[in-house]
C-alpha cells in the first residue's frame, strides 16, 4: 500500500505532466542569479537561438546572421538582440570569392537600464563581412571592425562597451533593465565589410534561457543550456 506521501508526490507528477501537455508552463525559481554580459546568438529561422558554443570555436556557414546582445539577464530571461535583419538586407551587394563566406552581423549594445550606471549604450549597428570558410565567430566579429576586450574565457566587451566590468553579478535587477525589450530596425549598411580576420578572442560561451517545459520547451532548454555553458566559463575565470 502507497505511503500517504508516495501518493502526494505521484499525484503532482501527474498534474505536471498534464499542465505540460496542456500547454502550460513549469518555470525555473525567480530567484535564479542575474548577470551583465554579452550575449551571442545565431539567426535561426528568422528567430535568434542561444549560441551553444563560444564565438572562437563556432563556425558559421555562408550565409548565416550573427548576433551579440549586451544586457542584464538569468536563466529565466531571454534578452536577444532587438533587430532581426535577413542575410538579404545585410549582405546583397556584397561579393564573395572561391574559399570565402560572407556573414552578417548583428550588435546590440542594449538599453540603458542594462548598463551599470544608466549610460546611454552605442547605437545598435549591422554589417556583412567576407571571410575565410574556416572562419570563426570571433573572427567575424574581427573583420566587421569591432574591438575587443577579453578575459581568459569571457568576452567582455564590444567596440568599448561596457568600459569596465565583465559578465558581473548583478544583485537587485532594476524594473527598466527587467522590463520587455521594444522591437528595433537596423539600417542596411551603406558600405558592406570584407577581408580575413587575423585575431580572435578567448572562448566564450552564453546565453540567457528560461528554463521552461511546454509548448516551447526544446528552445527553452537549449537556451538553458547555452546560458549554463556561459556560467561555466565565467566561473573559470573567476578561478
Amino acid at each position: 500500500m502507497k505511503s500517504p506521501r508516495h501518493v502526494r508526490v505521484l499525484r503532482a507528477a501527474v498534474i505536471a505532466i498534464l499542465v505540460t501537455l496542456a500547454g502550460g508552463v513549469v518555470v525555473a525559481p525567480a530567484q535564479a542569479a542575474a548577470y551583465r554580459y554579452w550575449g551571442y546568438f545565431h539567426l535561426t529561422k528568422g528567430a535568434w537561438a542561444f549560441a551553444q558554443t563560444g564565438a572562437a570555436q563556432a563556425i558559421p556557414a555562408n550565409g548565416a546572421v550573427e548576433g551579440w546582445r549586451f544586457a542584464v539577464a538569468d536563466e529565466s530571461s531571454i534578452r536577444t538582440p532587438r533587430a532581426t535583419p535577413t542575410f538579404a538586407a545585410l549582405c546583397t551587394g556584397t561579393a564573395i570569392k572561391t574559399g570565402t563566406k560572407r556573414v552578417a552581423l548583428v550588435l546590440d549594445f542594449g538599453r540603458p537600464a542594462d548598463s551599470a550606471d544608466g549610460a546611454t549604450p552605442p547605437a545598435p549597428k549591422a554589417t556583412c563581412v567576407t571571410v575565410p570558410e574556416k572562419a570563426t565567430g570571433a573572427d567575424i566579429l574581427v573583420a566587421g571592425g569591432a574591438t575587443l576586450r577579453v578575459s581568459k574565457t569571457l568576452d567582455c566587451a564590444l567596440d568599448g562597451w561596457p568600459a569596465t566590468g565583465c559578465g558581473e553579478a548583478v544583485a537587485n535587477v532594476s524594473a527598466a533593465a527587467a522590463s520587455p525589450d521594444t522591437k528595433i530596425t537596423i539600417a542596411a549598411p551603406k558600405a558592406n565589410a570584407a577581408g580575413s580576420a587575423t585575431q580572435s578572442p578567448d572562448k566564450s560561451s552564453t546565453g540567457s534561457p528560461a528554463l521552461v517545459l511546454g509548448g516551447a520547451g526544446a528552445l527553452a532548454l537549449v537556451a538553458a543550456l547555452g546560458f549554463g555553458a556561459w556560467r561555466r566559463g565565467r566561473d573559470a575565470t573567476d578561478d
